[in-house]
């Protein structure tokens, strides 16, 4: 029997649908077909042709005839799948200049066919939606969809639903925009406000910095539908966050802002609010409003306040958007719709895109998918984009989380509409990421005081000449009949009468007005300076409460079998809670556990905290045989809040920036990131920087984010001794946060309740222990966490006042080492005074203190980091009631030395210096 003879019953329409199987996955195919078309594929390589035994097939036609229709059929196959993976490298996609030559081309002569086959029809064409067609039919077809105005890659997603789903969308019309009249006016009226916002603000405020749209103008009219479109899929709210590039634009023209209160900015007034708000930089700030579609849909749309620091606020709009969808939407995550707005340099070059992108599919911090939308100007600060990354392309970030990316020629206003559209549609069907290259250009410099002819002269000198957006659509619709000459004019001429009106209206006024973002998720709450960040709240529990949750969080399942170790450390919490000595973890649990009796929600996360980094957390203990995820505070009685910890991706700055996102959108959440070891939070610095410390004071936005950051000496090196203190202190000032550092689990308790039962909200430091975790004495009684609040300054228990000599202030497990000096030496003459709460500073606590030892003369200001980190400097700027002697290290460059012998004794010599007032280092 002829070994080919399978093939004779089939029609080569079943080759092509096959054969397109297998080239998007081999595996997807029966394994007799993949070999076949491995042969196919290597004689097509080598010149052999694996069809040559189909010579007594096809119902006695010649052979060779048979052979060389079917290899076409193959070759077109080929061609088809050319288009759909190396398409968009052929666009037309830039407005100013030409494209970047690709080898090799598209050309049909490379997959095995030539003009005479032109006209002969292919089955083949099936596989992209078509009857059977010529093969100039195909490659018409083919050159709409993948290579105009629209730029497609998606062939590296590995699931043939979401290759199928992406294809068949975009066959549908040779994927060019369908848009009646209306929506084309509609698309033209955005792009004239946003064209015309430009040019009144460039005539208006000659010179002042604005980081205008103008280049990427179909942004306007893009965004616009998105929103419309979405709300009609059922989503409720938007999160979106940009850099300042366009961003007064999108504020004024899609956000709705006042332009008033845009122009009072402009204008450099003072703001109306009182001295707790400094205020930023106009195209920084935030808003939050309500709108109305078309179609009668209320929505609620956001722009987060970003800082200069690019890609950082995409961090925040995702724990906004996730705080967002587990309070409103558990259900239905896809009701909160993420926009992140990057430029095209910082996409490619800022890290911090990677770890936001890795969140996408994680547990603990997915939002269903986002929208990414790139503003590319082709060009950084003066930085060309040949010499701002190393990919092809700006998104190649994409295909991390295998997101499909439109490359978008920005000049088309209605291709850029049509792709935003299709990104929508994609996100809503499958819950995932996608990018939408938004190519343009920037008409001036970086702002619009530069000069972007000292390194792009060519380029600008074709900008120069360049049409806008809304010109070039309305010659189109002009050509198209669908307006009239005046049309455009009528057009500016309206809009821009409403800006003269508003600019009018915003001179009369003194003030500038800054409006609150999520002001609805913020009622109830009030602002605070530092006196009222020092006043004493009810942060007690009652002892009915207390012993609910310490039950729970002591007991395993007893139908499911644990590891031993896991057994005995559950066990030995019931033992602390029958001899009243509670430890770290459990006044950590307790507090967890009495909120969310309240009502409160607890999330926490970060690196390994599940467990917790030194094994005494916890939170979630695995079955021995299934890994079953069992979380005991999920079974607290009387549970009111939801309890939420995850470990996170190896990330900082991005997972900080998420948790700062997540508190802002939710204060009735306690929102909990832990670094692995403190000092690890410097690899988010300017989440630090800009938003943790600094917030308030710039855009009014309260937020009660805690951070965790292990700390202590403990002869582990460098890297694991100092979560840098210092550096927060620094920071410190008038009423934007607190930091502590406790040395008891009931104040630690009391510490974490403070930050919800109080009416205001400020980001909480706490240093936290490493070796106290387990430390004899860093234990605490029942009736320390039923009675009692947080204390900002423990006093010495242990001591007769009048026989006090040396009044020393420590903070931390430094005491602990300062206690066992003392007891070791019987010394009486000296006292240590622990200072729980660094910042606010509270000097009247401190000064009372002081006032009960009338025999002291000694002061002494003890730490184990370096003179030059720590408190130290912070205590002498602060505090002047008394003269500090300090009983420190030396100062040093690195936090701690590397050497075990070296490390216990600079550790020594500090505790030595204490008792000593001779000793100085």
């Amino acid at each position: 029997m002829d070994r080919f003879s399978f093939l004779n019953a089939a029609h080569t329409a079943f080759f092509a649908d096959l054969y397109d199987q297998y080239l998007v996955n081999p595996d997807s195919v029966e394994p007799s077909w993949r070999s076949f078309f491995q042969g196919f594929d290597f004689a097509n390589e080598f010149g052999a042709s694996p069809v040559e035994g189909l010579a007594l097939s096809a119902n006695g036609q010649d052979c060779s005839v048979v052979t060389d229709k079917l290899q076409k059929e193959f070759n077109v196959l080929k061609l088809i799948d050319a288009y759909r993976t190396r398409g968009h490298l052929f666009t037309k996609t830039n407005p100013v200049r030409e494209r970047r030559s690709y080898s090799p081309d598209l050309k049909i002569e490379n997959f095995g066919l030539s003009n005479a086959d032109l006209d002969i029809v292919f089955d083949a064409a099936k596989v992209v939606n078509l009857n059977p067609s010529s093969l100039r039919d195909i490659i018409k077809h083919l050159d709409n969809v993948y290579c105009q105005h629209i730029g497609v890659e998606y062939m590296y997603i590995r699931d043939p639903k979401v290759i199928d789903w992406i294809q068949r969308r975009l066959d549908i019309n040779d994927n060019l925009p369908n848009f009646n009249s209306d929506q084309k006016k509609r698309i033209l009226k955005k792009l004239n406000e946003a064209v015309s916002f430009e040019n009144f603000l460039h005539t208006k405020y000659v010179g002042q910095k604005r980081f205008s749209l103008e280049g990427i103008e179909s942004a306007i009219p893009a965004l616009d539908f998105l929103i419309e479109a979405a709300a009609d899929k059922g989503v409720e709210q938007f999160v979106m966050g940009m850099a300042h590039r366009g961003r007064l634009n999108v504020l004024a023209n899609v956000f709705g802002k006042p332009t008033q209160d845009i122009f009072s900015e402009f204008d450099g007034k003072d703001y109306d609010d009182d001295a707790l708000f400094d205020g930023d930089v106009k195209y920084h700030l935030g808003l939050t409003a309500d709108r109305q579609t078309q179609n009668g849909k209320k929505i609620n749309i956001n722009l987060a306040p970003n800082p200069s620091h690019l890609e950082t606020v995409g961090a925040v709009i995702e724990g906004i958007a996730r705080a967002k969808q587990d309070k409103y939407y558990p259900e239905d995550f896809s009701k909160v719709l993420p926009i992140a707005v990057h430029g095209d340099a910082a996409v490619a070059g800022q890290g911090i895109v990677y770890e936001i992108i890795q969140m996408a599919k994680l547990d603990g911090y997915k939002t269903n998918g986002t929208i990414h939308v790139v503003f590319n100007n082709q060009v950084g600060f003066t930085t060309n984009y040949l010499d701002a990354r190393s990919s092809t392309y700006c998104t190649d970030i994409a295909k991390v989380t295998l997101s499909p990316v439109l490359h978008v020629n920005a000049d088309d206003a209605e291709a850029v509409v049509h792709a935003m559209l299709f990104a929508l549609e994609y996100r809503m069907e499958f819950k995932q990421d996608v990018f939408i290259d938004l190519l343009g250009y920037r008409k001036y410099g970086h702002n619009e005081g530069d000069e972007p002819r000292f390194t792009q002269p060519k380029l600008y000198k074709t900008i120069s000449k360049h049409k806008n957006p809304r010109d070039l659509y309305a010659e189109q619709l002009k050509a198209e009949g669908a307006i009239d000459g005046n049309y455009v004019k009528g057009l500016e001429d309206e809009y821009k009468a409403s800006l003269e009106e508003n600019l009018e209206n915003s001179r009369k006024k003194d003030l500038t007005v800054i409006s609150p973002f999520m002001q609805d998720e913020w009622k109830g709450f009030e602002q605070v300076e530092a006196e009222g960040m020092l006043q004493k709240y009810e942060t007690k529990v009652s002892k009915e409460i207390i012993d609910a949750v310490a039950k729970t969080v002591t007991e395993l399942p007893s139908d499911k079998k644990f590891i031993s170790k896991i057994t005995k450390l559950i066990g030995d919490r019931k033992t602390m809670v029958e001899t009243d000595k509670l430890d770290w973890a459990m006044g950590e649990m307790l507090a967890y556990g009495s909120l969310l009796t309240e009502g409160y929600d607890v999330r926490i996360s970060g690196q390994d905290v599940e467990r917790g980094t030194f094994s005494h957390r916890h939170a979630v203990v695995k079955v021995e045989d299934s890994e079953e995820e069992v979380i005991l505070l999920n079974h607290v009685p009387n549970k009111k809040g939801n309890f939420s910890v995850y470990n996170s991706h190896l990330s900082e700055y991005g997972v900080l920036g998420f948790e700062y996102g997540y508190a802002l959108a939710n204060p009735n959440a306690l929102t909990i990131w832990e670094a692995q070891f403190g000092d690890f939070s410097n690899g988010a610095q300017i989440m630090i920087d800009q938003y943790i410390s600094a917030a308030e004071d710039k855009w009014n936005n309260q937020n009660g984010l805690v951070m965790l950051l292990p700390h202590g000496y403990e002869n582990q090196g460098a890297e694991h001794s100092s979560a840098r203190m210092e550096r927060y202190l620094q920071l410190c000032a008038n009423h934007n946060m607190y930091v502590a550092d406790c040395t008891t689990p009931a104040n630690f308790f009391h510490l974490l309740r403070r930050q919800m039962v109080t009416k205001f909200r400020k980001p909480l430091v706490v240093m936290t222990p490493k070796s106290l975790l387990r430390h004899p004495e860093a234990v605490s009684a029942l009736s320390e966490f039923t009675e009692g609040q947080f204390q900002e300054v423990i006093d010495d228990a242990n001591v007769n006042p009048s026989d006090v000599k040396t009044l020393v202030f420590c903070t931390g497990k430094f005491y602990y080492d300062l206690k066992a000096e003392r007891e070791a030496n019987g010394r009486k003459d000296v006292a240590f005074v622990r200072l729980e709460q660094l910042f606010p500073l509270p000097v009247e606590q401190m000064k009372a203190i002081i006032a009960k030892y009338p025999n002291a003369d000694d002061y002494v200001w003890a730490q184990e980091e370096p003179r030059n980190m720590g408190a130290y400097g912070y205590m002498l700027m602060y505090f002047n009631e008394v003269k500090f002697r300090v009983a420190s290290p030396k100062a040093y460059s690195a936090p701690a030395a590397g050497s075990y012998v070296r490390s216990k004794k600079r550790h020594a010599a500090a505790i030595a210096m204490v008792f000593d007032k001779t000793l100085f280092q």
